[in-house]
């Protein structure tokens, strides 16, 4: 009971970041599929050639044997965005920081999905369905909620030392790192995922888009 009451007024207190943040984010995701068609025909040609590989190289199954590589990547990557949204809610200044990750992360997502879409029509958005939207099933509501903690922990931040000067910050810094902790724990899962298993997942789409690739 106690604990519902508590999720209740966490939800009342941060409602109104999680819909900003959110809006930031899918702006995002709409602004990296407009730059689709912003791209010049030698660009296209060159990505579209870079896919043609890569599709050769997943319908091969030489990415299952890189596997251990690919986890130490994924995860370094992962955990670097979960690591700098906590160096920037500890900040004054982290605030206005973090609502750019957020866009950018829309904006990476909205352009890799839109490019597929773009230019393999149903092919790249099963390959999308495949290769892109399962991990970031996870990865988007975890940097979402870690952002929404760092942005509030660094409100609280400014209001302490600037307006009210006075309360104490260690619960809230406590609650802030546990959330960044728990993050990346999320992320190892979600590293493991794009490590071993997307790429067999990829294997089953690809060989239909070598095909359209070439051609």
């Amino acid at each position: 009971m106690t604990r519902n009451r508590s999720l209740e007024h966490y939800m009342k207190e941060h409602l109104s970041l999680y819909i900003f943040v959110g809006v930031i984010f899918v702006t995002g995701v709409v602004f990296g599929a407009v730059m689709v068609n912003a791209l010049s025909l030698e660009q296209k040609q060159e990505i579209t050639r870079y896919l043609s590989n890569f599709f050769s190289i997943v319908d091969q199954g030489m990415l299952v044997g890189e596997a251990p590589n690919s986890f130490r990547e994924t995860l370094s990557l992962h955990m670097k965005w979960v690591l700098i949204i906590w160096l920037l809610g500890m900040s004054v200044i982290g605030l206005p920081l973090i609502l750019i990750l957020d866009f950018l992360k829309g904006v990476l997502i909205g352009f890799t999905v839109g490019y597929m879409v773009g230019t393999l029509s149903w092919h790249g958005l099963l390959f999308a369905l495949v290769s892109v939207v399962p991990q970031n099933l996870i990865v988007i509501p975890v940097l979402i909620v870690c952002s929404v903690t760092a942005i509030a922990f660094s409100v609280r931040l400014v209001k302490n030392r600037f307006i009210q000067k006075k309360g104490a910050l260690f619960e809230p810094l406590l609650r802030f790192t546990s959330v960044a902790a728990a993050s990346g724990v999320l992320m190892v899962g979600v590293a493991l995922f794009e490590a071993y298993l997307s790429p067999a997942m990829m294997q089953w789409v690809t060989p239909m888009l070598v095909t359209v690739g070439a051609g």
